[in-house]
C-alpha cells in the first residue's frame, strides 16, 4: 500500500481554496477512480493521465488506483488537477521522489503526449500559493499571467517530464522573471476627435473625475458612442490592487491576457442582444459576466432602451454593492463588480423627438411606451443624464478647430482624483457619513437643494448623487468647499427635458 500527497487549488469565484490530492495504490483489479466531487472534466482526467505517462515512458501502476481531492464537499471542475493526479501516481509508485513536492503547489493540463496546457484561473491560484508560502508550478503559458501575483514564485514547465526532471534533480525549472513592462496599448479615441458637444465633453470629464454613472441622450450620428469611447483614455493607469483585481477575473472568464495593459482600465462593450447571464455572469459552475469583466473600468451600453428590461434591471444591485452574488443548486460564487457604467440612448424609437429638423412622427404614446423599458430606479442610480444634440452645418464647420485632447483634460482629472484619494476614495463611492463630511453646503447653497428637490420630486439617492457630483465639480476646480455653483451646474447635468 502507498500514498502520495500533492497540494493544488481549486476555483470558487475569485477564490482559490486549497485542495489536496491523495492517490493511494492498492491490491485488486487495475484501474482508477476519482472521488471529491470531481465534474466531467476532472473524471476524464483519468485517460489523459494515463495516456500521457504511457507517452513520457513512465510505467502505469497494474493496480488499483484512488485519487482524492480534498475537501470532499467542494466541488472541482477543470482538467487543472491533471498535472497533480499523475505526479501523485508518479511518487506513490516511487518513480519520483516524495520529499519535493512538499513545499509547491501544481496546476496544469496534460496532453495526451504529456505537454502542458494552460489553465483559467492561475493568478488567483498563484496569489493563493504565494500566501500559503509556497511556490507553484504550472504550464508555461499561464507564467507571465501568474507572475503578475509578485509575491509567489513561479516556475513555469512546459511538460511532464520536465517536471519531474526537476523533482528527481536531474533538472532545474527557472522561476518566471517578468520581462519589462512594454508602453500599453492606446486607451481609445481621443478627445480631440469630438467636434462641438463641450456640454458632453464637460459630463465625460466630471464622470471620469469622479467615477460617476452616465447617460448620454440624442439622435443617430450625434457622436455619443464617440464620446463613451474617449473616457478610458482620460482614467488614471489602475493601482496594483485594483489590477490584480481585474486580472483575476479576466483570467478566470479565460480572456486573453496582455501583460503590458494589465493596469489599463477595462473597457466592455456588450451587445444589446446580450442575456441576463452574459451580463452578470451565471452557469454551472459560475462565470463572471460582463459587469465583472469591467471591474474598475467602464461598462457602455449603446441602444440602452433595446435591452431587454429584466436584464437592465438586474444592474441595479451591482451599481449599489459592487459585486455580484451567483448562486446556484450546487454551487455559490461572488465576483467582484465594482464598474463605471456609461450608456446611451436615442430620445425615441425614430430616434428624432426634439430635433429641429422636425422630422420625428412618433406619437407621445410611442415615446412613453419606448421610455418606460428604462425604470426609474435603474435611472436615480445614474448621476449625470446629458443631452447630445445634433450639430449644425455651421457647428460642423467650426469643428475644424480641434478642442482639448484627452491628455490635458486627463490631467485635470489627475488632479481631482488626487484630492479625492485624501478624503479616501472616489466621490462616486462616498457614503452617507463620508459625503456629509465632504459636503458642507452654505445656506444659499442648500436652498438651491431643497428646491431641487421639491420642484423636481428628487428621491434621497439622487439628492446625494448630486452632492457627489458637485464635489468631484468643486475638485476640479480646485475648491476647498462645494459652492451653489457647483450644485448648480450638477444640477443642470442631470436634467433632461423628455420629448414629445
Amino acid at each position: 500500500m502507498a500514498i502520495a500527497l500533492i497540494h493544488s487549488r481549486a476555483q470558487c469565484g475569485v477564490q482559490a481554496p486549497p485542495v489536496q490530492v491523495e492517490v493511494h495504490l492498492s491490491g485488486g483489479l487495475p484501474g482508477m477512480s476519482i472521488v471529491g466531487l470531481p465534474e466531467a472534466a476532472v473524471r476524464e482526467s483519468k485517460d489523459r493521465v494515463r495516456a500521457a505517462l504511457m507517452c513520457a515512458r513512465f510505467e502505469m501502476p497494474q493496480r488499483r488506483i484512488t485519487v482524492n481531492l480534498a475537501p470532499a464537499d467542494l466541488p472541482k471542475d477543470g482538467a487543472r488537477f491533471d498535472l497533480p493526479i499523475a505526479l501523485g501516481i508518479l511518487i506513490a509508485s516511487g518513480q519520483v521522489p516524495a520529499g519535493a513536492v512538499a513545499e509547491l503547489e501544481f496546476l496544469g493540463e496534460l496532453a495526451l503526449n504529456g505537454a502542458l496546457r494552460a489553465v483559467h484561473g492561475a493568478l488567483t491560484a498563484a496569489i493563493a500559493a504565494g500566501r500559503a508560502g509556497r511556490a507553484v508550478v504550472l504550464p508555461e503559458a499561464n507564467a507571465s499571467e501568474a507572475g503578475l501575483a509578485g509575491s509567489v514564485q513561479v516556475l513555469p514547465a512546459r511538460s511532464l517530464l520536465e517536471v519531474c526532471a526537476h523533482l528527481r534533480g536531474e533538472g532545474r525549472i527557472e522561476a518566471y522573471r517578468p520581462r519589462p513592462a512594454s508602453a500599453p496599448p492606446a486607451a481609445g479615441p481621443d478627445l480631440a476627435d469630438v467636434v462641438g458637444q463641450p456640454k458632453a465633453r464637460r459630463a465625460l470629464e466630471i464622470a471620469a473625475a469622479g467615477g460617476h454613472h452616465l447617460l448620454l441622450v440624442g439622435p443617430p450620428g450625434s457622436g455619443k458612442t464617440l464620446l463613451a469611447s474617449c473616457l478610458p483614455g482620460l482614467l488614471p493607469a489602475l493601482d496594483e490592487q485594483e489590477a490584480l483585481e481585474a486580472a483575476a477575473v479576466r483570467s478566470l472568464a479565460q480572456q486573453r491576457f496582455d501583460p503590458s495593459a494589465w493596469r489599463t482600465p477595462a473597457f466592455r462593450r456588450p451587445h444589446h442582444t446580450a442575456s441576463g447571464i452574459a451580463l452578470v455572469g451565471g452557469g454551472s459552475p459560475p462565470r463572471p459576466g460582463e459587469i465583472s469583466l469591467a471591474h474598475h473600468g467602464v461598462l457602455f451600453l449603446d441602444e440602452l432602451p433595446e435591452w431587454d428590461r429584466r436584464v437592465l434591471e438586474v444592474l441595479r444591485e451591482p451599481l449599489e454593492s459592487g459585486s455580484i452574488t451567483i448562486s446556484r443548486a450546487a454551487q455559490q460564487a461572488e465576483f467582484p463588480a465594482r464598474f463605471q457604467l456609461v450608456a446611451a440612448m436615442n430620445p425615441c424609437p425614430c430616434g428624432w423627438a426634439g430635433d429641429p429638423s422636425g422630422r420625428c412622427r412618433c406619437t407621445a404614446e410611442q415615446i412613453a411606451r419606448y421610455l418606460a423599458r428604462i425604470s426609474g430606479p435603474l435611472l436615480d442610480r445614474i448621476d449625470l443624464i446629458v443631452e447630445v444634440p445634433r450639430l449644425s452645418a455651421a457647428e460642423l464647420h467650426a469643428g475644424g478647430t480641434a478642442g482639448e485632447d484627452s491628455a490635458a483634460v486627463a490631467a485635470r482629472v489627475h488632479g481631482a482624483r488626487s484630492r479625492q484619494a485624501g478624503r479616501g476614495g472616489l466621490n462616486a463611492r462616498l457614503d452617507h457619513a463620508a459625503l456629509a463630511g465632504a459636503v458642507a453646503l452654505c445656506a444659499r447653497g442648500q436652498a438651491l437643494l431643497d428646491r431641487a428637490i421639491d420642484r423636481l420630486q428628487l428621491s434621497t439617492r439622487v439628492a446625494r448623487r448630486l452632492l457627489r457630483v458637485a464635489r468631484t465639480i468643486a475638485d476640479l476646480a480646485g475648491a476647498e468647499a462645494v459652492q451653489p455653483e457647483h450644485l448648480a451646474e450638477a444640477l443642470s447635468l442631470r436634467r433632461w427635458t423628455v420629448p414629445g
